[in-house]
C-alpha cells in the first residue's frame, strides 16, 4: 500500500473544524507516518488536511496588509517610510519603499509566496485526488470540500500568475518526486494557458460551491467567489500586458525551448470574455454595495451626512437612482473600518476575514499619528491625493501641476477661518485647514487624512487623547522628525482606519478588526465597464454554467451598470456623454475610478502592469507637502515639492517577480523573468 510521510498542521476546533478562524491560526504540529487512506477515510484528518491547504493563503500569499510580507499593496497612491535605513539585505534587512520602486530588490527577496503557493497547490491536488473515499461525509459535503480545495489551488495559481507572470501547471493527478529533478521537470506555460486553466477550474468549482456560507465559514469560498476569481484572470488575460503584447519584454519572455509566453496576436473577444465573466457575478443578484442611511443630526465620530451639490438627475432620487437618503461618506467608510463584520458586508465577495499573520490592524498601526501611538510612516501620494474629485464630479484646481499634467489652474489658495466654521462651510474641514482640501468628494474625507484633520481615538483610556487635530507641520509632535516615525508627503492615510481605533500602549486590541477585503463587488463592477469599453465588434458568450448566452458589445447603457452605482453611492455624478461616446476618455476615466474606489486594496500595483502604464506611472517623481516647514510657512508646506527619500524609476525586471534562483535549480526547465538572474 502506497504510503506518505505527512507534517500538517492540527487545527485548534473550536465547535466548527471550518471555522473560518481556526484554518489560518493553527499553532501545533503533529507527525505520522499513515496511508493515505487512513487520512481520507478519517473525519478529522481529512479536514485537517483541506485547512492546512488554506493555510498558505496567509503571510506572503496576502493581499491588503502591511508591507512585511507583501510589498504589493504599495504602488504610486500609498507608500511606507519606516524601512527605509541604510541596511544590509544580505544580512536579512527588510525591503524599503525606495528599494521597491527602484528594483533594487533581489531574486531571493520575498519569495515564500511562491513555494508556500506550490504546497497549497499539491495538498489542493492530493485532497482532490483522495477525498471521495470518505464515506463519513455527505455526498454533498464531499462536493463541497472538493470544491473548495479545487478553488483555493486555482487561487494559488492566480496569486502566482499576477505576481510572477506564466507559471508551471502541474499535472492534476500530482508528481511521482522519487524520480531525478530531470524527469519531473516542467516548463512554464504560457500566460493565455495559464488563465484558461484558473478559469476552467474556478468554473468547475463553482458548480459545487453554495451561494452563501454562515458566519463561522465566512472566509471559505462561495460560488461567487469562484466565478469574481475567474472574472480577475479573464480580464488580466484580455490586458495588454498579455493580449497583443510585441514590446521587447515580451520578445524576451519565452520557456525553455523559446516559446513566447506573452500573447503577442491581440484577440478583442478576450476582453467580451472578461466581461461576460464578470456579469455572471451581477446577473447572481446576491451582491450589492454597502449604503448607510442619510443622517440629519450625529456627533464628531459619525456626523450628520454632508449632502452632496444639488445635482437635478441625482439628488432627489432614493439609492440606487440616486444619493438623496444616503450618507457617501459613511457608506465608502464603513465598508473597510471593522463597522460591518464580514457576514454583514453585502459587497464582499472574498476575504481571508481577520486570519493573517500581519493583518489589515497591523496596516492601521502603521496609520495612526504619533498622537495614537501609531507608527505614523504609511503615507499617501500627492498624486493619489489630486485624483480624487471635487464634489460636484471636477477636478480640483491644480490637479497633477508638478507632474506635467495640470490644465493650468492654480492650486486653491487660503485656509479655513472661524467664520468658515460658524457659517457652516466646507465640512468637515476645521479652522486652519488648507482650502485645498475642501470641496472634494466623500471617498476624499474617507481615505486621505490630510493636514489638520481629525483624528478620534474614542478608544483612548483618557478623554483629553480623543478628537485630536493632527497637523504634519515639522515640530508638531506628528510632523517631520529626525526619526522613521513621519509621514513623508504630510498626507497621511485614513481609509481602513474607525473612529474608535488607536494604537495606545501598542496595543492591537485597541484597533478594530478588519475583514480583508480581497474582491469586493465594486471591483466587479468597474471590471464590467471596463472590459465592454474595449470592444468595437458584437460577440456571443455562454454564461459560465451554459444556462443562458449574452450579447457582448459596447452598450453605453451596460457600462453605465458598471459605472454608476459606484459613482452615486460615492456622492459623484455619472459621466458625461462626451466620456462615454469616447472610448479613450473612457478608458481614462475608468482607470481613475479604480485608483480612487480600490486605494489600498492591492489592485493599483497589478493594475499599473496589466495596462502597461507601469513605465510612465511609476516612474513619475513622488510629490507631497514641503514637510520641512513648520506651521508659520504653511504657505510653502502646502506646496507640493519632489519627496527627496523616494527616488522612482522603471525597468523592464520591474514588469514580474523575479524567480528564487533555488527554484530554477529545483526545475532544469524553469526560466528566468527578463532583467533578472540565473546564478549559474
Amino acid at each position: 500500500m502506497k504510503k506518505i510521510y505527512l507534517i500538517f498542521l492540527t487545527i485548534v476546533v473550536f465547535g466548527m473544524i471550518s471555522s473560518c478562524t481556526d484554518y489560518l491560526e493553527s499553532d501545533q504540529y503533529f507527525k505520522d507516518r499513515m496511508t493515505l487512506d487512513k487520512v481520507f477515510t478519517s473525519e478529522e484528518y481529512s479536514e485537517e488536511w483541506l485547512a492546512h491547504t488554506y493555510s498558505f493563503l496567509t503571510r506572503f500569499n496576502a493581499e491588503v496588509t502591511s508591507k512585511g510580507y507583501t510589498p504589493h499593496n504599495f504602488a504610486d497612491d500609498m507608500y511606507y517610510g519606516d524601512r527605509d535605513a541604510a541596511i544590509d539585505i544580505n544580512l536579512g534587512g527588510e525591503l524599503s519603499y525606495s528599494r521597491f520602486k527602484l528594483g533594487e530588490y533581489n531574486e531571493n527577496e520575498k519569495q515564500d509566496g511562491w513555494g508556500d503557493s506550490y504546497k497549497g497547490i499539491r495538498n489542493a491536488s492530493v485532497f482532490i485526488q483522495n477525498i471521495d473515499q470518505n464515506e463519513i461525509f455527505s455526498a454533498e459535503k464531499r462536493a463541497d470540500y472538493k470544491a473548495q480545495a479545487r478553488f483555493v489551488r486555482a487561487y494559488y495559481y492566480w496569486l502566482l500568475l499576477r505576481k510572477y507572470g506564466p507559471i508551471p501547471i502541474l499535472p492534476d493527478e500530482g508528481i511521482d518526486y522519487t524520480k531525478d529533478y530531470d524527469e519531473i521537470a516542467i516548463p512554464r506555460s504560457s500566460y493565455e494557458e495559464c488563465a484558461e486553466y484558473i478559469s476552467s477550474e474556478m468554473q468547475l468549482a463553482a458548480k459545487d460551491l453554495p451561494l452563501f456560507r454562515d458566519e463561522q465559514a465566512v472566509a471559505r469560498p462561495t460560488r461567487g467567489a469562484a466565478l469574481a476569481a475567474r472574472a480577475k484572470v479573464l480580464l488580466f488575460a484580455a490586458s495588454p500586458l498579455a493580449n497583443g503584447n510585441n514590446d521587447e519584454f515580451a520578445q524576451e519572455l519565452v520557456d525553455d525551448e523559446g516559446r513566447k509566453l506573452l500573447s503577442t496576436d491581440y484577440n478583442e473577444e478576450k476582453w467580451a470574455r472578461a466581461a461576460a465573466a464578470a456579469r455572471d457575478v451581477m446577473e447572481m443578484s446576491i451582491y450589492e454595495l454597502y449604503v448607510a442611511n442619510f443622517r440629519t443630526s450625529g456627533n464628531a465620530s459619525f456626523p450628520a451626512t454632508v449632502a452632496p451639490p444639488y445635482h437635478s438627475e441625482f439628488s432627489d432620487k432614493n439609492w440606487p437612482e440616486g444619493w438623496a437618503n444616503i450618507d457617501p461618506f459613511e457608506s465608502y467608510r464603513a465598508v473597510f473600518n471593522g463597522t460591518l463584520s464580514a457576514s454583514e458586508n453585502p459587497e464582499l465577495i472574498f476575504t481571508r476575514g481577520q486570519n493573517q499573520t500581519e493583518s489589515v490592524q497591523d496596516m492601521v498601526a502603521h496609520q495612526l499619528p504619533r498622537i495614537a501611538a501609531g507608527w505614523n510612516t504609511h503615507g499617501m501620494t500627492q498624486k493619489q491625493a489630486d485624483a480624487y474629485y471635487m464634489n460636484d464630479g471636477v477636478d480640483a484646481p491644480g490637479k497633477d501641476k508638478e507632474i506635467g499634467r495640470g490644465d493650468g489652474s492654480e492650486r486653491t489658495s487660503g485656509y479655513v477661518t472661524r467664520e468658515d466654521m460658524d457659517a457652516g462651510r466646507y465640512k468637515p474641514l476645521t479652522e486652519g485647514v488648507s482650502l485645498q482640501y475642501a470641496n472634494r468628494e466623500p471617498r476624499f474625507y474617507a481615505s486621505v487624512a490630510y493636514n489638520g484633520d481629525i483624528w478620534h481615538m474614542t478608544n483612548e483610556s483618557e478623554e483629553r487623547n480623543r478628537e485630536q487635530k493632527v497637523f504634519y507641520y515639522r515640530g508638531g509632535g506628528n510632523g517631520y522628525t529626525n526619526t522613521m516615525f513621519w509621514l513623508r508627503t504630510g498626507i497621511g492615510i485614513k481609509k481602513f482606519v474607525h473612529p474608535r481605533d488607536t494604537y495606545q500602549n501598542g496595543d492591537i486590541g485597541k484597533i478594530i478588526p478588519k475583514a480583508e477585503p480581497a474582491i469586493r463587488y465594486a471591483d466587479i463592477l468597474l471590471m464590467y465597464a471596463e472590459a465592454l469599453n474595449e470592444l468595437d465588434g458584437s460577440y456571443t458568450i455562454p454564461s459560465w454554467d451554459g444556462a443562458q448566452s449574452y450579447t457582448i458589445g459596447r452598450d453605453v447603457n451596460e457600462i453605465r451598470k458598471g459605472v454608476l452605482p459606484v459613482r452615486l453611492r460615492s456622492g459623484v455624478p455619472d459621466y458625461t456623454s462626451d466620456i462615454y461616446g469616447n472610448k479613450e476618455e473612457l478608458r481614462k476615466a475608468l482607470k481613475r475610478e479604480r485608483q480612487i474606489e480600490l486605494m489600498g486594496e492591492g489592485k493599483r500595483y497589478y493594475d499599473l502592469r496589466r495596462w502597461k502604464d507601469a513605465p510612465v506611472e511609476e516612474a513619475l517623481p513622488i510629490y507631497g507637502c514641503n514637510v520641512l516647514m513648520n506651521e508659520a510657512q504653511r504657505d510653502l508646506f502646502h506646496t507640493p515639492v519632489p519627496v527627496w527619500t523616494f527616488p522612482t524609476t522603471f525597468s523592464k525586471k520591474m514588469w514580474f517577480w523575479p524567480i528564487q534562483h533555488s527554484e530554477l535549480k529545483r526545475n532544469s526547465r524553469l526560466t528566468q523573468n527578463p532583467g533578472w538572474t540565473y546564478n549559474d
